[in-house]
């Protein structure tokens, strides 16, 4: 009887692999999957990327969520796609997603294919930029409609305090710095500060900022993570405050941030969890309705960081924000 089960199972587990490589069984399919590998795409941008009818993309991505290989996200009125964040390691289907995610990883996108990617993420950016360039002068009352500054600066910062008196830590960058009111705190504990930001009115209210606190460590630099990397710069410290959520690709950070990182130097994000607040996305410029931890601690390995401390922060207008440090290479106790 027992050999009866055991074969009976067996026969259980094949029948629950057959969607999996039937959904996968497709070239095109394949490509979504490496497409999704990091980012997160809606219907409309993966069928701009791929040339093709959006009923014709929806029938694929709804065959591939049917069959666990992803997982719809929504932000606001629209529906996005990614790779599930849990995988159950002890689960055969979701050991057999896992490989088959590993083996279409190893090939790299093509040169075309990429580029569409990377118009997608330009359209975001120049969205984001827009919002800001309008709204420069209501940054911070825009801002607060979600969470007051000090709410998420202050752990933030006392977090960045705890760890800089344990490290020979001299050089900070600061993405996306808005008007410049972190900066006085970076500057305090730091020799050399970089203010990094694709905006030029914000840059400009950072630099008066600067001026009327006399931060002379500061540098201020208009532009992305790429012209810092093509600069060669590295830091010890690396600081998002509530930025993720408006950067055209949030993985991508991760990755910027620890290739601009020295080893045993820090990336420290305070972002919003996930919301349903659509409004969010009108008032304040949001690309993201926030994150999951899970989605961040997922960015950070690929990336190869460490997770550390986490602090979760309720607030009364029913927003979470998530202050979280990731270490490269080492991470103290």
């Amino acid at each position: 009887m027992t050999s009866l089960n055991a074969h009976a199972n067996q026969l259980a587990s094949v029948d629950a692999l057959a969607p999996i490589f039937k959904a996968s069984g497709d070239p095109l399919r394949l490509e979504i999957l490496r497409v999704l590998r990091r980012d997160t795409f809606g219907v409309l941008e993966l069928s701009q990327m791929f040339d093709m009818r959006q009923s014709g993309m929806s029938h694929h991505l709804k065959v591939m969520h049917k069959a666990g290989l992803l997982e719809p996200q929504r932000e606001g009125n629209a529906i996005f796609y990614r790779r599930p964040l849990h995988l159950d390691s002890d689960k055969l289907t979701d050991r057999t997603i896992r490989q088959i995610f590993e083996t279409v990883d190893r090939v790299p996108l093509a040169e075309p294919l990429q580029k569409k990617i990377e118009a997608v993420r330009d359209q975001r950016a120049d969205q984001s930029q827009a919002f800001f360039s309008r709204h420069a002068e209501q940054f911070r009352e825009q801002q607060e409609l979600i969470a007051a500054f000090d709410l998420y600066a202050e752990p933030t910062a006392e977090l960045i305090r705890k760890r800089a008196g344990k490290q020979d830590w001299q050089t900070a960058l600061e993405i996306g710095p808005g008007e410049g009111a972190f900066l006085p705190v970076l500057s305090g504990l730091f020799g050399h500060v970089v203010a990094l930001d694709n905006s030029r009115d914000m840059l400009a209210k950072a630099t008066r900022t600067c001026i009327d606190e006399k931060l002379n460590n500061v540098d201020l630099i208009e532009g992305v993570t790429d012209t810092l990397l093509a600069r060669g710069d590295s830091f010890d410290l690396v600081v998002a405050n509530m930025v993720l959520h408006h950067v055209p690709s949030p993985a991508d950070i991760f990755l910027d941030a620890a290739a601009l990182m020295n080893n045993g130097g820090c990336f420290v994000i305070s972002d919003l969890c996930s919301h349903d607040q659509d409004w969010a996305k009108e008032n304040c410029g949001d690309l993201w309705l926030g994150f999951e931890p899970e989605e961040l601690t997922s960015w950070a390995a690929d990336a190869d960081l460490v997770a550390g401390e986490q602090l979760f922060i309720g607030l009364r207008n029913g927003f979470q924000v998530q202050v979280r440090e990731f270490w490269k290479t080492s991470r103290p106790a």
